[in-house]
Formats: structure tokens, C-alpha cells, sequence
């Protein structure tokens, strides 16, 4: 599929999702990218926090974002927002219900956000973004049942090593202790995993 190269990370982003060969789809994902703005996240400041309403929906040009939960005063890391991704406390988003996790910038955020009420009018409006939407969720929820799957039959090895295979970047810019978290391992095991494999 041929994907419209820009100087713009995000709308190259959003047309991986849709079907560039219509140019009036590149056009209405153009008119999609205008809808959202800039936000700039220092390092430990908090997209949104545990018990808030999610007030936006974003798109990570840079930076990382960590999903978290407290669990009897531990921090237990439930996913990790790299740079060319969307995410957001997405039913707290969508129903305006507190969302059960904190999402917290780990490293320097450049996000592109947008509110519910211009979501919603993308989503019905603008043929391309319904699409980019429908096809980024689709995607999303196989990678959730995939992970949920291994975190059940997978040893902590093989946790490793497949993310090693799958998301080396992952290994390269986020901190031991957060992607030990991830996979459910503990610090310690993480760092004789590592060495291991090395």
C-alpha cells in the first residue's frame, strides 16, 4: 500500500491505517490531522490520573507514555505508550467515567490531542478517520489478547524473548524496572534474564 511521506510523523501515521490509493481519503485524514493539537508533557507528568475523567485522545510523536495501576502501594506498569502510537484511558475517554489507571510521561512527551466532542465528529464526519479509528482499534485488540495469552503460558523467558524479537525499541529506550513491570516479572529476575541472554 503505498503511504504518503511527510515532514508530518503523525499524518504518515494515520495513513498507514487507511486506503491511500483514494486521494480524497488523504485529503479528509489532512483535514482529520488539523483537528488536534499540541501538548508537551514534561518527564513524571501525568496524562491523566487514577479516579480523573480522560479529558483527550493522543497520538505520541515522541516520548513515551506508561499506563499504570497501584496495587497495595505498588506501581504495577499495564502498558507502554511508545513514540508513533495513539492511546488514551480509553472508556474513561469515550463514557466520562474515572479512569482506573494513570497514564504519566516516563520520558519528554510531544503529543497531538484531541476532546471527545471533536473525536465524536471525526469518527461520524470524516470517512478516513472512521476508518483509521476502526482499523487502530482492530489491531489494538489483538496485541491485548496476544498479550494477555502470554502472560499465561509463556515462562518470563520466553516473555522476554519475545519482546526482544517483536519490540526490540521497546528494550532500547524504556527504563529495567518499568518493562519488568510490563511483563510481569520482578526487577531482579529481569536484570539475571538479561544477562543471560546476552
Amino acid at each position: 500500500m503505498p503511504v504518503l511521506k511527510s515532514n508530518d510523523a503523525f499524518l504518515d501515521y494515520l495513513c498507514q491505517f487507511i486506503d491511500v490509493n483514494e486521494q480524497s481519503m488523504e485529503e479528509l485524514l489532512v483535514k482529520a490531522r488539523a483537528s488536534f493539537q499540541v501538548l508537551h508533557l514534561k518527564k513524571n507528568d501525568f496524562f491523566v490520573k487514577e479516579n480523573e475523567v480522560c479529558q483527550h485522545f493522543c497520538f505520541v510523536e515522541s516520548g513515551i507514555l506508561q499506563h499504570s495501576i497501584e496495587i497495595l502501594d505498588e506501581e504495577k506498569t499495564t502498558y507502554l505508550a511508545l513514540r508513533n502510537s495513539v492511546t488514551s484511558s480509553l472508556s474513561s475517554f469515550l463514557f466520562g467515567k474515572p479512569s482506573r489507571k494513570n497514564i504519566k510521561a516516563i520520558a519528554d512527551c510531544k503529543l497531538w490531542i484531541v476532546d471527545l466532542k471533536t473525536f465524536k465528529d471525526l469518527i461520524e464526519n470524516n470517512k478516513a478517520f472512521h476508518q483509521f479509528y476502526y482499523n487502530v482499534i482492530e489491531k489494538q485488540i489483538c496485541l491485548i489478547d496476544d498479550y494477555r495469552i502470554d502472560l499465561l503460558t509463556l515462562t518470563p523467558e520466553e516473555r522476554y524473548k519475545k519482546l526482544l524479537a517483536t519490540e526490540p525499541k521497546l528494550l532500547q529506550e524504556v527504563p529495567l524496572h518499568y518493562l519488568a513491570s510490563f511483563l510481569g516479572i520482578s526487577s531482579r529476575h529481569m536484570s539475571r534474564i538479561r544477562k543471560n541472554a546476552l
